[in-house]
């Protein structure tokens, strides 16, 4: 096909290089003609003269040598011979005849060229026009290079005898797997479902996380069935022109439905499948339409067209509710965060034909990611590749591995930039703070690494790791993560009297957090179990604009004190934990100033032997060197925390 393409686009330019070169030469052939011209009858008075010496005829047209080497032209407008017509204008016999006076007389046959000069002159330029205009209109269609197709769909059509992609490809997603095997079972057998008078959904619906493999799942699916997989984005429907999204979509479907059974997976569908009425432009602007398009089509289905919709957000809460309705989306599949034992299932994929050192632990890097997606997963195991290559290995081992972790996290280190010795010595106070109040309070999660060591913007970090995944978190766990996101501000206070503008980060989430455990987790006993105020978003920017009060001013004041009270709590909890292990703060800190970075069992040195304070059991993610979890200095479910270290002031 495409090289059928490459031939056709040839012969274009070959034919529109000839017109151009046709048109050079009937320039040329009249740029030669620009000689003198005379009359015919001028002619004969000059022959008669002795004047002329050779005259060349070609057709009508006439060449006239003089003896003084001068040429001019005439023409002869009979269509008898020259010699005809030179008598009839009165030259004698002897000029004609064999006389020595008798002029040369060459006839030549006219040339094709110059023949079609007339011809050429006149419809060269239109010829010109029309291919240069045609050559606009190719350029214009982009890849494609059609002309006139803008209502023809870009889908990327896979035929599915050779799939690449298979169930066996996807790990981490068991229960998605399974929900989605109907769907194979249907296209591989009809027949099974037809008998029992089930209806197969016309369209699965995968919503999930960026990253946790929606688009992999949906090529799996093809795959396994063996069928056409047509893909398109969301996107690629609506362009400038009106009307185009429309046409792309009855293209789209009447391909499937000439090539069923298939599938027709579209992705990030919340381009044009967001709730109608909402936009800028009223209820009749393109996107609009191309939506109408594509749920008439849906519902234009066939029963026995074999046609199954498959499509990806990230957004089901701003899709259009018909497009949800049972008889189009009828089924929704979530594609959650994977577990840890997902997780290392999705690892044992990513390093399928990568060359590994025997000590190398999949599940002790699972256990050390939590919160991580499919894509992340995939870069941390390319980033190990690269750092081994780097050093010159033969095989990943854990050591890169491990390293990739955190560069996925905090980006690489920067060990270039310099760091005065005052301002180190504040981050290690800073970061001392923090995992000393996060040590102390038993609801927080454990400490695994502390550095001072630059890392992407962060000017050093204070990384914990859940022991276990978790969905579901506590008054209580809020509460003291607050104390130790506030740790590292309330360190800089106590052992220099003054505060830097490096806790802004903390102080940021520090303040979301105490809110949303006033408004919206119901967490203060003051104001109960309610929640407080509504958020607004417009669908067609896709973001929260505002909150709406559906309360009143003293409630305001009420909620601004539970905040201030739940901050300051958490503030006063982190100074009297610090106040009272001074000495082991400052401990920590020089070691940090000596070292760098500390590990979990490092740190956990520390703590050996004191009254009042029980040993932290070390875990297998806990070993020198140990993989380190996500950014983020909120705690949050499915995530681990990061406390990142001061950053400079702004100039």
């Amino acid at each position: 096909m495409n090289n059928m393409k490459s031939v056709r686009n040839n012969a274009l330019y070959i034919f529109l290089l000839m017109i151009l070169v046709a048109f050079l030469v009937s320039t040329l052939l009249r740029n030669n003609q620009s000689l003198p011209v005379v009359d015919i009858g001028r002619v004969a008075q000059l022959v008669n003269e002795g004047r002329v010496e050779r005259i060349t005829v070609s057709g009508q047209d006439l060449t006239i040598e003089m003896t003084d080497d001068s040429v001019v032209q005439s023409r002869k407008e009979d269509a008898g011979s020259i010699f005809e017509t030179l008598r009839n204008l009165g030259v004698s016999e002897e000029k004609l005849g064999a006389g020595p006076d008798q002029i040369e007389i060459v006839v030549k046959a006219p040339s094709m060229w110059v023949s079609l000069a007339p011809l050429l002159i006149s419809i060269v330029p239109v010829l010109l026009l029309a291919g240069f205009f045609i050559f606009l209109m190719r350029q214009a269609q982009g890849a494609g290079n059609q002309a006139f197709s803008f209502g023809k769909s870009k889908a990327r059509v896979f035929t599915g005898d050779k799939p690449t992609v298979t169930f066996a490809d996807v790990a981490g997603a068991d229960e998605s797997k399974q929900e989605l095997q109907e769907v194979v079972e249907f296209l591989k057998e009809p027949q099974k479902f037809a008998s029992l008078g089930a209806r197969i959904p016309k369209g699965v619906l995968l919503v999930g996380p960026p990253g946790t493999g929606k688009t992999l799942m949906a090529k799996a699916i093809s795959g396994e069935a063996g069928v056409p997989f047509f893909s398109i984005s969301g996107s690629e429907f609506v362009e400038m022109f009106v009307g185009v999204g429309a046409s792309r979509v009855r293209d789209l479907f009447e391909q499937a439905k000439r090539n069923s059974p298939c599938i027709i997976f579209i992705d990030e569908i919340d381009a044009v499948g967001r709730q109608r009425g909402a936009g800028l432009g009223g209820s009749h602007d393109e996107r609009e339409q191309t939506l109408n398009q594509i749920l008439v089509e849906m519902d234009g289905f066939d029963t026995d067209t074999n046609v199954i919709l498959i499509a990806a957000t990230n957004r089901p809460d701003i899709l259009d509710p018909a497009l949800l309705r049972p008889g189009r989306f009828d089924r929704q599949v979530v594609m959650d965060r994977p577990d840890m034992k997902g997780r290392e299932q999705i690892l044992k994929v990513h390093v399928r034909g990568k060359p590994l050192e025997p000590a190398v632990d999949l599940e002790t890097i699972a256990r050390g990611t939590p919160g991580f997606v499919g894509a992340d997963l995939e870069n941390l195991v390319n980033e190990g590749a690269i750092l081994a290559a780097r050093r010159n290995k033969r095989a990943i081992g854990m050591p890169e591995l491990q390293e990739a972790v955190e560069r996925v996290i905090a980006g690489p280190e920067r060990r270039s930039r310099i760091i005065s010795l005052k301002e180190k010595e504040i981050i290690a106070f800073h970061e001392a703070g923090h995992a000393l109040v996060r040590r102390m309070l038993p609801k927080c999660d454990p400490v695994h690494k502390i550095s001072i060591v630059s890392r992407g913007m962060a000017l050093g970090y204070t990384m914990a790791l859940p022991e276990n995944d978790r969905v579901l978190v506590s008054k209580t766990k809020f509460e003291q993560d607050l104390s130790a996101m506030l740790g590292g501000r309330m360190a800089e206070q106590l052992i220099f009297g003054d505060v830097t503008n490096g806790a802004v980060d903390d102080l940021d989430k520090v303040t979301k957090l105490a809110r949303a455990m006033v408004t919206q987790y119901g967490m203060s006993p003051k104001m109960g179990p309610m929640v407080f105020g509504q958020r607004h978003e417009m669908i067609f920017l896709g973001r929260d604009i505002g909150e709406q009060r559906n309360y009143s001013e003293q409630v305001a004041r009420e909620i601004d004190k539970e905040v201030d009270r739940i901050v300051t709590e958490a503030y006063d909890r982190a100074k009297d934990i610090l106040t009272r292990y001074q000495d082991l703060l400052r401990a920590i800190s020089k070691r940090l100033m000596e070292v760098e970075t500390l590990d979990a069992a490092e740190f956990e040195a520390f703590f050996t032997g004191l009254p009042g304070i029980p040993p932290r059991k070390l875990g297998p993610a806990d070993t020198p060197g140990s993989p380190s979890p996500s950014r983020g200095n909120a705690p949050a479910p499915d995530r681990p925390s990061t406390t990142p270290s001061p950053r400079p002031a702004p100039a």
